[in-house]
């Protein structure tokens, strides 16, 4: 809906505002007089509706009489009594593309996609940039006005210009894939539908099909990473509870970026979530492929992922002495990696300490349960508040 609102208005704003007062109308009403045949097609409708309505409320028409005249061809569309819900993906694209435009800063184009494509909240994107809110609150400002002002279209750019904007739409649909494999399946399962949608867009680019195979075969092991509501270790899973189907399309998405000589850090995650799909695991060579991918992004979160492979390779001090060179003190899963290290070298005070300051950090319930229950085993008391 969202997409297909600022395609038809040009405003993120104006759009997200219709978009909620549709689905406020649709709570209000359909209990009342019941779902109506296409809830897909409704809920647009009135949304554009609210929109036309805002408009025509707004001191300004004159100068947005253009949008209004836009709606012609658009309103004979929609008044259409279906409209196939699989037009959404193509629109979504679009969004996409809008949104990474190199007239916008790459921090700016990848959070704007994220808060209107992927519907995070401004402090769950802030959370993924390690920035606060309220920074991020004023990128976003800016970039959705920069949009409107400069009058970015809302297309699929033409393809010779496709590889100038990949960067960064490749950015949006990882973090969104990484926001739904933190908790919000629905986002994990959009994701991959953008990729997939990506590699039959742009089948030749090694870091689409890279991408896909990561999100493909890390989400494979999606039902096994909870049981009964708690987060089971990648060594405790049950492996018959993988997807081996989406494993092995995963595989199929990795050799074809590797033929195509991908060399690129989405390639090399996807190698790593390969190998960790075997058994038994090589930690030796995984180690070997975060030093390749922390060599290539020069990223601090990779080199905490480094430090666990290395302590399984090499054991937990050579891992604790990696971890103990960054600076990552607002990240939880570098203070949950330090305390883990600390408790497998039996430094029980030190371990109780860093877990509770990523008990601090987390967020999601299963992980705040996992780390009061690391707490307890080191003999002290979590605190249950957020």
């Amino acid at each position: 809906m969202l997409a297909t609102l600022v395609g038809q208005f040009g405003d993120f704003d104006l759009a997200e505002e219709a978009t909620q007062e549709a689905f406020a109308v649709a709570a209000e009403r359909w209990p009342r007089d019941g779902m109506p045949p296409n809830p897909g097609a409704w809920l647009t409708v009135t949304a554009r509706n609210r929109a036309i309505d805002r408009i025509r409320r707004d001191a300004t028409l004159a100068e947005k009489t253009r949008l209004l005249e836009a709606q012609d061809t658009a309103e004979a569309r929609m008044d259409q009594p279906e409209v196939e819900e699989t037009s959404f993906p193509d629109e979504r694209l679009e969004l996409i593309f809008t949104c990474c435009h190199p007239a916008l800063a790459l921090e700016a184009q990848v959070a704007l996609t994220l808060r209107a494509l992927g519907g995070l909240t401004t402090d769950e994107i802030g959370r993924a940039f390690l920035v606060e809110p309220e920074t991020m609150k004023r990128r976003l400002s800016r970039a959705k006005r920069k949009i409107r002002q400069a009058g970015i279209p809302f297309s699929v750019p033409p393809d010779h210009v496709l590889p100038d904007r990949l960067a960064a739409v490749l950015g949006v649909v990882y973090l969104i894939f990484n926001e739904g494999y933190g908790g919000r399946v629905d986002l994990a399962a959009e994701a991959i539908r953008l990729g997939s949608a990506l590699a039959q867009l742009m089948p030749d680019e090694p870091d689409v099909q890279g991408l896909l195979a990561l999100m493909l075969i890390t989400d494979a092991r999606r039902d096994a990473r909870f049981h009964d509501g708690e987060i089971v270790l990648l060594p405790d899973q049950d492996r018959s509870r993988w997807n081996e189907v989406q494993i092995v399309l995963g595989r199929e998405s990795l050799e074809q970026a590797l033929a195509l000589g991908g060399r690129g850090s989405y390639v090399i995650q996807a190698a790593i979530a390969a190998l960790h799909s075997d058994d038994p695991l090589d930690w030796t060579e995984i180690a070997a492929l975060y030093d390749e991918l922390a060599r290539l992004t020069g990223s601090p979160v990779v080199e905490v992922n480094r430090a666990i492979a290395v302590a399984e390779a090499d054991g937990p001090a050579a891992g604790l002495a990696l971890v103990e060179g960054l600076d990552l003190e607002g990240y939880q899963y570098f203070h949950s990696t330090r305390a883990e290290l600390l408790r497998r070298l039996d430094r029980p005070d030190e371990a109780r300490a860093a877990f509770e300051r990523a008990l601090e950090l987390a967020r999601a319930e299963p992980e705040r349960r996992f780390l009061q229950g690391r707490i307890e085993e080191l003999g002290g008391i979590a605190p249950s508040g957020p």
